[in-house]
Parts: C-alpha cells; structure tokens; sequence
C-alpha cells in the first residue's frame, strides 16, 4: 500500500466504492430525525452515525494502516489532522446534507477520500437517493455508476465551458462573497444544490463552475476534488493556487472547482 501504484489504487477504489453502497444502504433506511445538535449547532442523525460507523469499520478492514479523519470522529475530538504533510489517509463525510436530509431533500451524499502528499488521490461519492456513484482516480478517470444492481461503470468528464456557463451554488450556505462573485457572471445560469452533489455536475458535465468563497471543512471538498480532477477539471483556491488540506481546524476557507474552461 505505501506506493499507491496504479493497480493498488484502481482495486481500492472497487472496495471503496463497495463500503459507500453499504453506507448508502444503511441511510436509506434509517430515520431522518435529528438525535442532538454538536457544537456549530449542525445536527446529528442515527443515519449520520450509523453510516459513519460502517465506513470507518470498512475501510479499517481494507487498510488498516491507513488513518481515518471522519466528520462525526472530529466534531467528538477523535480525530485530528495529520502532522505530516506527505501523509496519507482517508477523509470520511458519512451524510453530506445532513440538514437536507431531514427536511426530505434528495441531495445528501456518502463521501470518501483517499489522501496522498496533501492532496485527494482518489473519490467516491454516492447519492443514496438517486442510487447514483460517481468515482474517480486522479490521472485514470472517473465514472458514474447506477448502484441499483451495480451496472457497469459509465466514463464521464467536464465538458468545453458554454457562453452561457451553469454555475452551481450552495442551497443552504449561499454566503455573500459567493454572491458577490455571481454578479461577475452575468452570462452564467446558477443552480442550486445541496452537498456534493455540485462536485459532480461538474465532473458528467452538465455544470461548469462551483464557487464557495466561504469555510467549509476538509471532508465536504476531498472527495469531489479528487472525482472533478479526474474528470479533468480543477479545484483550486480563487487565486489559482492549491488548496490547503489538513489544518489544524481541517477547513478550506475558499475553493473554486471548473470543468474545462475551453470555450465552445
């Protein structure tokens, strides 16, 4: 496992995917209430922990070597950024759109991803939902897949940037630098979606541009990173530079993620 070459990868990304169909199988059938309220006031549901207990037993049992850094273990202080930067391990978003999710929205999402050098080598997210996975290694590609009988992967990638971009946003975290920057896009239409559910419009093409010029936390970016860079798109701070994984708060203060900025 310590060289991640791209056999290694390609297997481990099958198992993952496998552990998040069992995650999203577990929140389809759990509650949608809310059991308690963590410190930022997010709500917590039985789907939350019960999804997260699974991933985390799942992956423990594919590479027990590898760290874990889940949503739910840090809000519980469990978990803390890793001291080495070239350090590698999973980053574990059990329910994205918890909030969604109890007011019975369609949006959440499982997400997982795998860490290299500071960097997200490998994502799956699964909308339990719409049985939908997207999937994807940096430098091999990503695929959709229908998780009802598990049928053969679909390749998908970003699509050429149209005059008239489709910008996806934030429905419950629309923040006002975000809306600032929307006005500089007087060509673009905005649609709004919950989770990262954006990641992957981005990733099959049917959107373009995603900003989120507000925090958010490592385990809500890793994995549609790592899906939209192997879709052949990018997911940078606003300047162009590279994103920051593992702080100590494990937060990304900015993120812009674009498909191909190649006009049609």
């Amino acid at each position: 496992m310590a060289d991640f070459d791209i056999a290694v990868c390609l297997a481990l990304m099958d198992l993952v995917t496998a552990v998040a169909a069992r995650a999203a199988d577990v929140i389809r059938q759990s509650s949608r209430e809310a059991l308690r309220r963590k410190a930022d006031s997010s709500p917590v549901t039985a789907a939350d922990e019960a999804a997260e207990a699974l991933i985390c037993q799942g992956l423990k049992d594919l590479a027990p070597s590898i760290p874990i850094i889940s949503e739910e273990q840090a809000a519980r202080g469990e978990a803390r950024a890793p001291g080495d930067a070239s350090a590698s391990y999973f980053l574990v978003d059990p329910l994205d759109g918890t909030r969604g999710f109890i007011e019975g929205r369609d949006e959440f999402t499982v997400n997982i991803a795998l860490m290299r050098a500071g960097l997200p080598i490998l994502g799956v997210i699964a909308a339990p939902a719409h049985n939908l996975m997207w999937r994807g290694l940096v430098g091999h590609g990503a695929e959709r897949i229908a998780t009802i009988g598990m049928t053969s992967p679909t390749p998908i990638q970003t699509r050429p940037r149209p005059h008239k971009p489709v910008v996806v946003v934030s429905r419950s975290h629309l923040d006002p630098n975000t809306k600032a920057y929307l006005q500089t896009l007087p060509q673009g239409v905005t649609k709004a979606f919950g989770s990262s559910l954006k990641f992957c419009r981005i990733a099959e093409g049917t959107a373009d541009l995603y900003p989120r010029l507000g925090p958010t936390s490592d385990w809500d970016v890793a994995a549609g990173h790592a899906i939209v860079r192997a879709a052949g798109g990018t997911v940078t701070a606003p300047d162009g530079s590279s994103l920051v994984y593992g702080t100590p708060d494990l937060r990304i203060p900015q993120f812009v993620a674009t498909g191909d900025s190649r006009m049609t």
